[in-house]
């Protein structure tokens, strides 16, 4: 170790809103350091899909802090106050925010945090004497005792496509913002990424339109969000301790039948693609778009004009459809990042690539209990519905923090006696008992791969207990 070396108790590999929650909440915690790595020169969220009229699918106070610590400086109020707007946005009574606020306001926490460094990548991750060692291009190593990895998904690409200049994936759609006016175009993927893709392509002028459009659907129907606060109870501390009680094939079930409680159309987006569809075909006589529902894409091919995308119906009929530009609204997938390389071997993962999750969002590995792997937006399948979701993004870096520091820094937000959904059988006639240290009971999971030893800038926040 040398005399640049940097030394934290906790580091987060990746900025997202996953690990900025952490790195707020952790924010003026006694005790405790910690640095935040982010490979990019800058902080934007969703930036290729980030369109004037898109908007969260949840609430602003669900945001890195307020959940759990409402007095935080990191809130999306304060960003507001001090970006001299709370009035104006009051006024102007959004039912939501929109997501480029959204992103603009986690750039903001990114910035004035103290312990977040950008255009700073991981080169490696290993454990030695004890400690992580993390490796830098550009600047000194950092020694930590704890590390978070917050680097997202990746975009999934389906095996049989080839990426180029006229098929790519959606997250890139602002980024490279294609050329469409005239031209023949085919979304592939009938969530909310593509639909907010069709939306776009309809609002064009005239003589920016496309020739034609084609969109895509693995699923049924255009599904929309299943919304409501019955539905948003899904979205608790309640709910996620009864999941985690539950048998691997009951959880599969449960995720499977709450599948448009988090991934389908919002209803603002789908009734505006359908009233343009409305205006384009009965009022403008144009009948230059078709929807296409329950179409399994198999292969997206170049042809001499453009691409050929071949799809097949549930009956096992093969339908073909050219295009000058494919669009891929396929989705993302779990992404180990390949600086935890050195670490493979002592990491267990789930089948579909993503990190194995014990009790307290703990990584499962081989290494001492003292120096955990925390995984963030990597549990699914262990986690539920909730992981991937903004709505508990503060509650479980909160969990996070507590388990790291062995004490209540953050109180958790205990129900009443008595839940309002009783998820979980009660107890007769004691009545339900309130789980007062925020952990959650570990199910048994199928694991690709097992360890071979057992797992073993600003004032400080008023909120935090020490």
């Amino acid at each position: 170790m040398n005399e640049r070396t940097i030394m934290v108790d906790l580091a987060g590999i990746g900025l997202g809103p996953f690990n900025l929650s952490l790195a707020a909440l952790a924010d003026g915690v006694k005790g405790l350091s910690s640095a935040f790595f982010e490979r990019r020169a800058s902080v934007a969220w969703h930036a290729g899909l980030t369109f004037s009229d898109a908007v969260l699918q949840t609430s602003p106070l669900k945001d890195l802090v307020t959940p759990v610590c409402p007095t935080s400086p990191w809130s999306f109020l304060n960003y507001l106050v001090e970006n001299g707007r709370f009035f104006d946005f009051m006024a102007a009574r959004f039912d939501t925010v929109s997501r480029q606020e959204f992103s603009d306001y986690l750039a903001w926490a990114a910035d004035g945090l103290g312990s977040t460094h950008l255009d700073a990548g991981v080169e490696e991750a290993d454990f030695v004497d004890g400690q992580f060692r993390l490796r830098f291009a550009n600047r000194p190593d950092c020694f930590c005792r704890a590390l978070a990895v917050g680097t997202g998904h990746e975009p999934m690409v389906p095996p049989s496509v080839t990426t180029g200049p006229d098929c790519f994936h959606a997250s890139q759609y602002l980024v490279i913002k294609p050329n469409i006016a005239g031209r023949r175009i085919a979304v592939i993927g009938g969530g909310q990424s593509g639909a907010e893709i069709v939306l776009h392509l309809l609002q064009q002028d005239y003589d920016r339109s496309p020739a034609s459009l084609s969109w895509f659907s693995r699923r049924d129907g255009f599904w929309t969000l299943q919304e409501g606060g019955l539905v948003d109870q899904f979205f608790t501390p309640d709910y996620l301790a009864a999941y985690r009680t539950m048998a691997p094939d009951l959880q599969a079930r449960a995720l499977a039948s709450q599948k448009f409680a988090s991934d389908g159309l919002t209803p603002s987006t789908a009734d505006g693609i359908y009233r343009l569809l409305y205006q384009r075909r009965h009022l403008h006589g144009r009948h230059d778009v078709s929807l296409f529902p329950g179409r399994e894409v198999v292969r997206v091919q170049s042809s001499g004009h453009g691409r050929t995308v071949v799809s097949e119906t549930a009956n096992g009929e093969r339908e073909t459809s050219q295009a000058d530009l494919v669009i891929l609204a396929t989705g993302y997938r779990p992404a180990i990042p390949s600086c935890l390389d050195p670490l493979a071997e002592r990491l267990a993962l789930e089948p579909d690539g993503a990190l194995a999750l014990g009790d307290r969002y703990r990584a499962l590995w081989d290494g001492p209990d003292a120096n955990p792997i925390y995984g963030l937006n990597q549990g699914r399948r262990s986690y539920g519905v909730i992981d991937p979701q903004l709505s508990m993004a503060a509650w479980r870096s909160a969990v996070i923090l507590n388990d790291f520091a062995g004490r209540r820094v953050y109180d958790l937000g205990e129900t009443e006696e008595r839940p309002m959904v009783a998820w979980q059988r009660q107890a007769g006639d004691t009545g339900w008992q309130p789980r007062m240290n925020g952990s959650v009971t570990s199910t048994d999971s199928q694991l690709t791969a097992w360890p071979t030893r057992g797992p073993s800038r600003r004032r400080p926040q008023s909120a935090a207990l020490s």
